[in-house]
């Protein structure tokens, strides 16, 4: 009879463990390192990103579609002269030329986007114009003008004075070199989960300071600069364009929240990936600055950076606020 309940009493204890196991799955799948989940709920890049969450807040507190408050709160810092890494008043090309990159997402995958773009100070707008308006995808240069000038854009000179006398003193010496964290920011990405549960983003930039002209960056390209599943999660990417193309940044977090990690965890990962891709190709980590964002259909977000300096605003119920990301130099 003793060995009997001893018997019993084993397998009770073995089969709770099995059970513990089973519920605990893999490490990254119960991973609480991410923020609590609210919604509606908005985040985006850098510090102007508290403007912009005013913004789209507006909209989602009412219900609005998160759609809508993405275009509306990236289009704060576009028309924002002071702003000089987003559409007007953004630093031009080596040629002088203010050219602009967007992209937008929507829950349902429906994508546009416009590259190269000039003298269209909403390129966002232009850009849901192409997804909602067209068949295509994605229209660069002047056809993207056409298209924007088609649908009643007002062309206009985006290049502001003090943009247009930081390139003249730059072509004194003509030195190209990325900095990281350039007058602390640059893109704008915004993701948005609304009080319905659906996810929908958007990205805009005037890139690269005095780059080669018709150089396109990750910003308007799904899938790098931004990617939006409405099963799953969103993100965004901000930084050295370069860096997040090379591993399809906004998808990969996408599809690390897929397998189960968290926004944080699915953000380090792809920060880890291209650490470890420019270890290989002997490139000096400190010259590089990549942030991500992410937020999943629960509402939970993260953000991890390359380096320090990085900083994302966050908007729900509880009040909008700007948070340091943490980052990988330390």
């Amino acid at each position: 009879m003793t060995n009997r309940r001893s018997f019993i009493k084993t397998a009770a204890i073995a089969s709770a463990a099995v059970a513990l196991n089973s519920f605990k799955g893999k490490p990254e799948e119960n991973d609480f390192s991410s923020k609590k989940g609210k919604k509606p709920i908005v985040l985006s890049t850098w510090n102007f990103g508290i403007q912009a969450n005013a913004a789209a807040w507006e909209i989602l507190k009412n219900k609005g579609r998160a759609l809508d408050a993405v275009e509306a709160g990236v289009k704060v810092p576009e028309g924002d002269p002071k702003e000089r890494s987003v559409g007007y008043g953004g630093r031009p090309d080596r040629d002088g030329r203010v050219t602009l990159d967007a992209c937008i997402m929507d829950e349902n995958a429906n994508i546009g986007s416009v590259a190269c773009l000039e003298f269209i100070k909403h390129p966002i707008s232009v850009a849901r114009g192409v997804m909602e308006k067209t068949p295509h995808v994605m229209l660069v240069g002047d056809g993207a003008l056409q298209f924007a000038l088609s649908q009643g854009f007002k062309k206009e000179n985006l290049l502001t004075e003090e943009s247009e006398k930081e390139w003249k003193e730059w072509l004194k010496d003509s030195k190209y070199k990325p900095i990281a964290n350039i007058e602390n920011h640059d893109t704008i990405g915004m993701i948005a989960l609304d009080a319905s549960g659906n996810l929908s983003g958007a990205c805009t930039t005037s890139g690269m300071a005095f780059k080669m002209h018709g150089r396109v960056g990750d910003s308007p390209i799904i899938g790098a600069g931004l990617y939006v599943d409405n099963e799953i999660g969103a993100a965004t990417a901000t930084g050295h364009g370069e860096e997040v193309i090379r591993i399809s940044g906004c998808h990969l977090v996408v599809e690390l929240m897929r397998q189960g990690k968290s926004p944080q965890k699915a953000c380090e990962e792809a920060v880890a990936r291209i650490v470890k891709l420019t270890k290989n190709r002997n490139k000096d980590l400190k010259d590089i600055q990549v942030g991500f964002i992410a937020l999943n259909k629960k509402g939970e977000y993260g953000s991890y950076c390359i380096q320090g300096g990085f900083n994302y605003a966050v908007n729900d119920e509880t009040g909008n606020r700007l948070i340091d990301a943490d980052y990988f130099l330390k």
